[in-house]
């Protein structure tokens, strides 16, 4: 056996294993490389990138196979066996060229070979590199089988552009606009075959054309001034903008013939969000004895999207007058439900919020849709009242009262016949009980309307008086009183010329200054009979008999009525003095100067002359003079409905002057933005033959 022949059967496990290792790091990085090349270029060219790649990885693997070679085999024996005494490059070595003790050394170095396995030279596996390999191939493979194929450029669709197309005049062929919706709105591009379009606000628009023949420039020309250059690439013509407002264009080749008709983009503003409370049904809510928390709930939509995340306020507000603090915070709440609509609730608990004394918590929505509109909600109140007064001893000093009601002339009238009507009959201490009561209601009337004619009832007096007996009643009464006793006044000591003085001593005042004299006498003297039926109805009332009272209280009814139906009131003097009479004019039936002079008469000023004449004339068959309706409508675009729709029917009559079609939108157009004339009297029907007898009889 040769020398060389021992090298290869030694070298050849760690020559295999060198290439392997080459092969199992390099083949993941070929197949993704094969993917990657079929999905940009088709499989022609992922073949060609693998047979490459492939030749490539063999030649490394085999430069690096030849590295073991026959002094690799020698350093790595005497790194690997100890007991062969750094002498591994004899067993290799030619006999021929070895001295006696050389050939000894070989012998034993063999023998101990022999003895124990041979070693394993070949280089351990790389599983930390070929696991990364692996993964990164797999993963730029999948990536590459998984992207979207590159779309073919869509075709242009066909110009609807009219009129014949002249050979060798540049002519618009093909067309294809592009509407990319900004971020906000979360649609996606979309490519249209017309030039006309709604877009969201901040679209990015993006035109590609066709001409036929190609002219030497073109360009998008906006009719009230600006132009968009178009630019050739690819045997098309491209240009793009933004839709930052709506707007209407044409395209104009250069050298082309005659006049394009008009596109227009509409522009979609975006709005913002609305919020909706759902929880609590009002805005004012009133704690509940024993409650702990406050649940919220807020409903809120958008066109485009609601921000997923919102900020509630809170204020606290506690303390009572002067003292009142603020304390604010706000939490950030996070929606539930899709992007236009979102659902936002919470649960505020009451004490760890400092909640606990009186006063009121208030809660507000701050939310924000996609574009950054930022909205505030209603503001949500949970009122917490004072204490009780009782518990601190005051409940008798500054206790709050409800105001009392008294009942109206018709309705005790109503439940003396109902006490009268009911059947079985009460016994006769619940009789005198309610019939008292009757009577008790018609005390407190008589006070009210005593109060008119300055009566004294110790609650002092009321300055208005009911307008009709349906609204009787509407107004508290004051603590009940005896308008006329008067035991335990304590007369004032007279003073000699005091005339009020001595009226003090020797008598009271019933009329008010303020109130007696609102009335004239006759009304007066009506309300003083109101009043004394009104005593006779009460007598007998207390006394427990309602049908004697009966009489008496429809008798004060009428004369109630009368004083409410008087129109003559004398008014007391606030300080100026009328003008005297002239008493030389007076019946003399001369109405000279006596109001202001008749203002002149106004010519009639037509509204929107210009475009009513257009208007007319359009129905009439007429050109109109479009230059002035241009410039009419320039000066009124904030009040037209539609000033876009307008100015392309304006264009296309300019265009076209015997298009009937035309002449009738601009017309129907024009009606929608005339100004509408003031409303007047509509004249009665005359009532044909009859009628006109009849005012004929009458002059």
């Amino acid at each position: 056996m040769s020398v060389e022949t021992d090298v290869r059967r030694w070298a050849a496990p760690a020559r295999r294993r060198a290439a392997l290792r080459i092969v199992a790091v390099g083949a993941p990085l070929v197949l993704a490389a094969v993917a990657g090349a079929w999905r940009l270029a088709g499989p022609g060219a992922a073949m060609l990138a693998g047979l490459a790649l492939a030749a490539l990885i063999g030649w490394t693997a085999m430069r690096r196979a030849r590295r073991h070679d026959r002094a690799w085999l020698v350093a790595a024996l005497d790194a690997a066996r100890g007991d062969l005494e750094d002498s591994s490059d004899l067993l290799f070595a030619e006999p021929e060229a070895l001295g006696p003790l050389q050939r000894l050394q070989r012998d034993r170095l063999r023998r101990r070979l022999g003895a124990a396995p041979p070693p394993d030279l070949a280089d351990a596996w790389p599983w930390r590199a070929i696991a990364l390999a692996v993964a990164l191939g797999l993963a730029i493979a999948a990536a590459a089988l998984l992207w979207p194929a590159p779309r073919e450029k869509t075709p242009l669709a066909p110009a609807r552009e009219g009129g014949a197309a002249a050979p060798g005049i540049p002519h618009l062929t093909g067309q294809r606009l592009t509407v990319v919706p900004p971020a906000y709105t979360g649609l996606p591009p979309r490519a249209l075959d017309t030039l006309d379009a709604r877009v969201p606000e901040g679209s990015r628009l993006a035109w590609r054309l066709r001409f036929d023949p190609a002219p030497a420039g073109a360009a998008i020309v906006s009719p009230g001034g600006g132009s968009l250059s178009l630019r050739t690439e690819d045997g098309e013509w491209r240009a793009g903008r933004m839709a930052d407002r709506a707007f209407l264009y044409r395209v104009v080749p250069q050298g082309g013939r005659g006049t394009p008709p008009l596109h227009r983009i509409d522009v979609i503003a975006d709005q913002p969000p609305r919020i909706r409370v759902i929880e609590p049904a009002r805005t004012l809510t009133m704690i509940a004895p024993g409650q702990r928390a406050w649940r919220l709930g807020f409903a809120v939509t958008d066109d485009y999207g609601v921000a997923a995340t919102a900020r509630l306020r809170i204020v606290l507000a506690q303390g009572e007058g002067e003292n009142v603090a603020f304390r604010e915070r706000t939490i950030t709440l996070t929606g539930a439900g899709g992007g236009r609509d979102r659902r936002f609730a919470a649960s505020l608990d009451l004490r760890a919020a400092g909640f606990t004394e009186a006063g009121d918590m208030v809660a507000q929505l701050i939310v924000a849709d996609t574009r950054g509109h930022v909205v505030r909600g209603p503001s949500l109140i949970l009122r917490r009242p004072p204490a009780a007064l009782g518990e601190s001893g005051l409940e008798a000093s500054v206790r709050r009262q409800m105001p009392a009601y008294f009942r109206s002339q018709r309705q005790i009238i109503i439940d003396a016949e109902a006490l009268l009507a009911a059947r079985p009959r009460p016994a006769p201490a619940a009789f005198l009980a309610r019939s008292d009561t009757i009577g008790a209601d018609q005390r407190l009337l008589r006070l009210r309307y005593g109060q008119f004619m300055g009566e004294e009832t110790g609650g002092g007096a009321t300055n208005a008086m009911p307008t009709n007996d349906a609204e009787e009643g509407a107004e508290p009464a004051h603590q009940p009183g005896d308008g006329h006793d008067h035991e335990g006044e304590m007369p004032t000591p007279p003073k000699f010329g005091d005339m009020g003085d001595v009226t003090a001593e020797y008598g009271h005042t019933h009329d008010e200054s303020e109130a007696a004299t609102l009335l004239d006498p006759g009304t007066r003297a009506t309300l003083r009979q109101a009043l004394d039926a009104m005593w006779q109805s009460e007598l007998a009332l207390r006394q427990g008999d309602p049908r004697r009272a009966l009489p008496h209280a429809y008798r004060a009814l009428r004369f109630i009525k009368q004083v409410q139906q008087a129109t003559r009131i004398f008014l007391a003097r606030t300080g100026t003095q009328l003008p005297p009479v002239d008493e030389g004019r007076r019946l003399t039936g001369k109405r000279d100067g006596i109001g202001r002079p008749p203002l002149p008469a106004l010519a009639a000023r037509p509204q929107d002359a210009v475009a009513a004449a257009a208007w007319r004339a359009l129905g009439e068959g007429e050109a109109p003079d479009l230059g002035r309706l241009s410039g009419w409508l320039a000066a009124n675009t904030a009040r037209v409905p539609d000033p876009l729709a307008l100015t392309a029917a304006i264009d296309a009559v300019r265009r076209q002057p015997d298009c009937d079609a035309c002449r009738q939108r601009l017309r129907g157009v024009l009606w929608s933005a005339l100004a509408r004339p003031a409303p007047t009297v509509t004249r009665r029907p005359e009532g044909g033959a009859m009628g006109r007898r009849y005012r004929a009889a009458l002059r």
